[in-house]
């Protein structure tokens, strides 16, 4: 499955409101046009986090965690803050965060200035692969032109990383920006208590600090007027797979699947299958998910919009192929390189002498007529769960759920049977007796109405030579 390009695609008969200046003029503005179409930067506003909240905006990195309690709760921390602007997008599929800073820039850089001032940070980072090359002098070009126009009152420093599949997690970014590899880390400590250098940092999705700097300009009720009352406003879709114009859609939370594919060209042939939420989400059978509406709960329970994917599986593509593919890829991937080790420290001058041994008290003696007992063994320690920010259960599950055809089958073990009869009088729908007493199974596929009956043979086999055994054939195209 072929990843979409980082296209934006504009539909007349959608609402488009980060993708405003783009489909009006189809390139990126300057500053001076930027300012002049979407209006001045707003001043610096003491309720913003009031208003984000209002406003319902939740955080379109993938989570969908809401976006104010993060800088409040950065706010209320004793010491200057940072703001991490996370445009890593290590989703294979996703484009939609490149799509947005090829296009706008300067509507991230606003909102991160903005959410800056809200929290109290001094500094602004920037965080996008190395990868881009392109893009990292385009951004540094204008983080160049605000200086120059002494339109940001802090520093914007345009950090490049290392990419991976695990660098855009939260606490990836920080940990690098602070010295470290671009890798997640343990938490607690959370990033908005001890993050960049042990200072609060809010780190957000460029997405959402695009839509914080227009909830700035235009207020929370203007916000709500699109989407739904769970999931306000507008977010980017990306659609790839087996449509005729694969790329970057803005669109409202709750339009169903089909409609983005339409808006997307349409399937360019029949479709088998629907991937949505990237590699760490789900497949649906495609007459299933095409009316579906996109939106956190439109999607529950089955998926989530994750990094706001939909890929198209067209009916010659094995799913179970595409499936290891993808588990392959997130299996061998390979790590950011660890950083060199650290020169060795030269020895302190002095030497601190160890603490005092605490003398144990004497070991109680057992009676020698009393018998010994020793203890148990200690349990055996699980193994530690791998931080995966995806901990992609839902792909396999999704997969097989959707190619396979599951039955139980009732199986007889000829060594150990003696003939006893039981089961044949407890099932005789499914069993029978021979001239020597010896069950004969004329069918082997247990009925949905014989469940019962056949667990109470099984139960009832006095040599338990009667057994159920699940039987999950794939149906593979």
């Amino acid at each position: 499955m072929n990843p979409a390009p980082a296209r934006a695609l504009t539909e007349p008969s959608t609402i488009l409101r980060l993708l405003d200046s783009w489909s009006a003029t189809g390139r990126p503005l300057g500053l001076i046009e930027y300012l002049r179409y979407h209006g001045p930067v707003p001043r610096p506003v003491r309720a913003l986090i009031e208003f984000v909240e209002e406003a319902g905006l939740t955080g379109r990195g993938g989570a969908g965690f809401p976006t104010g309690r993060k800088p409040r709760a950065v706010a209320e921390g004793r010491c200057r803050a940072v703001v991490v602007a996370n445009a890593m997008e290590s989703e294979p599929l996703s484009r939609k965060d490149q799509t947005l800073l090829a296009t706008v820039p300067h509507l991230v850089l606003d909102g991160a200035v903005l959410a800056a001032q809200a929290v109290g940070a001094d500094r602004i980072h920037l965080c996008l692969p190395r990868t881009r090359a392109t893009q990292l002098h385009t951004l540094a070009a204008a983080v160049d032109e605000r200086r120059s126009a002494g339109l940001d009152p802090l520093p914007i420093q345009v950090e490049a990383l290392p990419h991976g599949y695990v660098t855009s997690e939260s606490t990836a970014p920080v940990h690098w920006l602070g010295g470290g590899t671009a890798r997640p880390t343990s938490s607690p400590p959370r990033t908005h208590q001890k993050g960049v250098r042990g200072r609060p940092t809010l780190v957000q999705n460029v997405e959402t600090l695009a839509h914080v700097a227009l909830i700035a300009r235009h207020g929370a009720d203007w916000f709500r007027q699109a989407g739904t009352a769970a999931s306000p406003g507008t977010t980017l879709v990306t659609v790839a797979g087996a449509v005729h114009r694969p790329g970057v859609l803005e669109t409202e939370p709750g339009t169903p699947v089909g409609t983005l594919l339409r808006q997307a060209g349409g399937p360019d042939q029949p479709l088998q299958a629907i991937l949505l939420g990237g590699f760490a989400g789900t497949w649906l059978s495609a007459p299933q998910a095409l009316g579906l509406p996109f939106s956190q709960e439109g999607l529950a329970p089955q998926s989530t919009p994750g990094a706001g994917v939909i890929a198209a599986l067209p009916q010659d593509v094995c799913p179970l192929a595409e499936t290891v593919r993808i588990l392959a890829y997130l299996a061998a991937h390979p790590r950011p390189p660890r950083p060199p080790p650290a020169p060795d420290r030269p020895a302190a001058r002095t030497r601190r002498l160890p603490p005092p041994r605490r003398r144990r008290p004497p070991r109680r003696q057992r009676p020698h007529h009393l018998p010994h007992r020793r203890r148990p063994p200690p349990a055996p320690r699980p193994l530690p769960t791998p931080h995966h920010p995806a901990r992609p259960i839902r792909h396999p599950n999704g997969a097989l759920d959707m190619t396979a055809a599951d039955r139980e089958t009732l199986r007889i073990d000829r060594i150990a049977c003696t003939g006893h009869g039981q089961c044949a009088e407890l099932l005789p729908e499914l069993l029978t007796l021979d001239e020597w007493g010896y069950p004969v199974q004329h069918d082997g596929t247990i009925p949905p109405d014989l469940h019962a009956p056949a667990h109470r043979a099984v139960r009832g086999c006095p040599r338990l030579a009667v057994r159920t055994v699940r039987v999950v054939t794939l149906a593979v195209p």
